[in-house]
């Protein structure tokens, strides 16, 4: 076992140099801003996605072109970045509060730039020093602290979503944003969570990933919204009508989910 394991990581560091060369690049990562030969799937690409989260129409990650091979940033990432972006939301973070849970490498570096005040990193299992150990159901702050909350592809991976959405409206100032990118099953009106779901390879099937506690439906705005978030999410047509999707590797079903905090309660 070890030896394919070794085989496919020396398989994988291949494709990425064969992608990585820019003789005929037809892709471009807005991350690092290199231009690429192509994007590498997550996994095995389309052939590792079970089937039920075909036939309920998952919307999340670009599975066939996932990972950039010169910085390995991911599709979501990149989307985030463009959409952060195209709504003007990073020139809003100069001089900003901001908590960013489980803090993508590359993202940190353009959130840095806009100069906010205070920037914390968290995440349950922090993989770095610079990352404070947090529980997004249990934030160590006081109420109307921050100006903006990211948690890209976190929710989906919570006990309790609705007590982390709590804490989030909690944490967050009056008028502060936050941006809560989930996957979640466009052919689902219901979300679906079963505690006796327990395994790696029963989530795996039932939630589309062996860490993922639910399955969201199209039902998430209005979760979120039960716990007091007004969305303001917009879709990838009516914020980026000109990017390419194929070019940046970016996928243009994944809409922009922006929520904030009202001003009066």
């Amino acid at each position: 076992m070890r030896f394919f394991g070794a085989l496919g990581a020396i398989h994988r560091i291949g494709w990425r140099m064969a992608a990585r060369i820019p003789f005929g690049a037809r892709r471009y990562c807005c991350m690092c801003e290199s231009r690429v030969r192509r994007f590498l799937p997550y996994r095995r690409g389309l052939a590792s996605v079970p089937p039920l989260m075909r036939q309920l129409a998952v919307v999340g990650s670009d599975v066939e072109h996932f990972e950039c091979p010169a910085c390995q940033s991911h599709d979501r990432e990149r989307h985030l970045l463009l959409y952060l972006t195209a709504a003007n939301l990073l020139s809003c973070m100069n001089a900003a509060r901001i908590l960013h849970f489980a803090p993508e490498t590359h993202l940190q570096r353009f959130i840095r730039k806009t100069g906010p005040a205070e920037y914390v990193l968290a995440d349950l299992f922090p993989a770095s020093p610079t990352v404070q150990k947090m529980d997004l159901q249990a934030i160590p702050y006081s109420a109307n602290y921050f100006d903006f909350v990211l948690a890209n592809h976190v929710l989906e991976h919570v006990q309790d979503d609705a007590q982390a959405l709590r804490e989030i409206f909690r944490v967050l100032r009056p008028g502060g944003n936050a941006i809560l990118q989930t996957p979640y099953a466009s052919g689902l009106t219901n979300t679906f969570e079963d505690p006796s779901i327990r395994t790696e390879l029963a989530c795996l099937h039932a939630y589309g990933q062996e860490d993922h506690r639910r399955l969201f439906g199209k039902d998430f705005k209005r979760r979120v919204e039960e716990c007091g978030l007004r969305r303001a999410t917009a879709s990838h047509a009516a914020l980026l009508p000109h990017v390419d999707v194929a070019y940046m590797g970016v996928n243009p079903e994944e809409p922009f989910f922006l929520f904030q905090k009202p001003l009066t309660i």
